[in-house]
């Protein structure tokens, strides 16, 4: 079974913003409702009245909820379109979207769907926070205590240890580092230095605000849907002098990850399209499409290697597989957890006998075209709502092939918590 004949659209997103500015007052069901809602209704869309053509929606977010479970029902119920359209959660940290559209894509090449909407959101700024396990399970026997003489001995059990909260953090379970000890881990491997991860940086925020951030305005939502109307974390003044008066975010002695050249905390909701040849005739011929090749993920191991490079492994078997070599690819979309990650990404495709050990690469792929990665900037410059990077990302990648020849080859590159990588091969047409 090929997924040749399944193509990607974009789809519309809000504006990003940090953490607790902009959009903090927008939970992640506020946030998704309205890009939803325009994705299908809007020019880019079937149009409401033909929401029933959707067959199937497809939307994640990494934070966890106490109310919340299935967020592709309950976001589409709050976008209030076409109740009898199908809809699934779907959750691979920050793969979540990119997941979100494969898994479409399947469905498509597969010939069950034809048309499929993707995507996901992420409001950090309402995480929820937990109680302790044990103080939960007493809070939780006091309400079903039946009188209140039994409900005040059951709360008479609570110990002090039990007064703990329990609050999502950017780390490893497993191994109870940040991602970003990770990253420094990696950066000292592959000997990146600091003055090299400010200039990717510097990159990142130069294409994102080229033009004032014009190549994004068909991606965002209607003005005045929400309280910005552009993303607000690019920064057009930026200078490598200004990068390096930072100081290191994650290991005070010898550390090179900062604020400037690592993703911040960021608010924000993204969607997509994936359609069959007959899901086209669904939405407008005016909207971009690229044709999805194929994808493919990886794993490894975090105590054993960098816990952010799985997507090396991911990208070389994807091109070994199609037999193809670095150079043939003209567009390459990296997310940037940090500019340190997608540099060693870069580095391990460059070493030859790092990809013969890990894949069935033998004879190297060649050298790397640095100039041909992230021309519109990438998640240090625009922010990075874990469950929505991936749409964000397919759409623009969708976008810029769009200015390209026929045949023009993009890579979308995601790596994610847990020592996973997600990558896609897409073409023009």
């Amino acid at each position: 079974m090929s997924p040749g004949s399944a193509f990607v659209l974009p789809g519309l997103r809000s504006p990003f913003a940090k953490i607790d500015r902009e959009l903090s007052r927008l939970d992640s069901l506020a946030l998704s409702a309205p890009v939803i809602q325009q994705t299908v209704a809007g020019d880019g869309g079937p149009g409401r009245e033909n929401a029933g053509r959707i067959d199937l929606f497809l939307w994640g977010a990494v934070i966890p909820s106490l109310t919340v479970s299935n967020w592709g029902r309950e976001v589409w119920f709050d976008a209030g379109l076409e109740a009898r359209v199908p809809a699934q959660g779907i959750v691979q940290a920050c793969a979540t979207s990119i997941a979100a559209a494969t898994h479409g894509a399947g469905q498509v090449a597969g010939g069950r769907a034809d048309l499929v909407l993707c995507g996901g959101v992420e409001s950090t700024s309402h995480t929820q926070i937990g109680l302790s396990p044990g103080l939960s399970r007493t809070i939780r026997r006091a309400g079903s205590a039946g009188s209140p003489a039994r409900m005040v001995r059951t709360l008479a059990g609570i110990r002090p240890r039990d007064f703990r909260i329990s609050a999502p953090a950017v780390k490893e379970r497993t191994t109870g580092k940040t991602m970003g000890g990770h990253a420094e881990e990696m950066a000292r491997e592959w000997d990146i230095s600091r003055e090299a991860q400010d200039r990717f940086a510097l990159a990142s925020h130069e294409g994102a605000t080229r033009d004032e951030g014009a190549f994004f305005r068909r991606l965002l939502v209607t003005p005045g849907t929400f309280p910005v109307d552009r993303d607000t974390l690019p920064r057009a003044g930026t200078s490598m002098e200004k990068l390096a008066g930072l100081r290191p975010a994650f290991s005070r002695s010898g550390g090179t990850l900062t604020a400037g050249n690592s993703t911040p905390l960021t608010d924000g909701a993204a969607a997509c399209w994936v359609a069959s040849e007959a899901g086209l005739s669904s939405l407008p011929d005016s909207l971009p499409r690229a044709r999805l090749l194929d994808w493919r993920q990886a794993a490894i191991d975090p105590d054993r290697e960098g816990l952010l490079i799985a997507p090396a492994i991911a990208i070389a078997e994807l091109l070994h597989r199609h037999g193809l070599t670095l150079e043939d690819i003209g567009l390459w979309e990296f997310h940037e957890a940090f500019a340190a990650q997608v540099l060693c990404t870069v580095a391990a495709l460059e070493d030859s006998r790092w990809l013969a050990a890990r894949s069935s690469v033998k004879d190297g792929l060649g050298a790397f075209p640095r100039d041909r990665i992230n021309p519109n900037g990438g998640s240090v410059a625009l922010g990075h709502p874990f469950g929505a990077t991936g749409a964000r990302i397919l759409s623009q990648t969708v976008l810029d092939l769009a200015e390209r020849p026929a045949g023009t080859r993009a890579i979308v590159s995601v790596c994610a918590a847990g020592g996973l990588g997600h990558v896609a091969l897409l073409e023009a047409v």
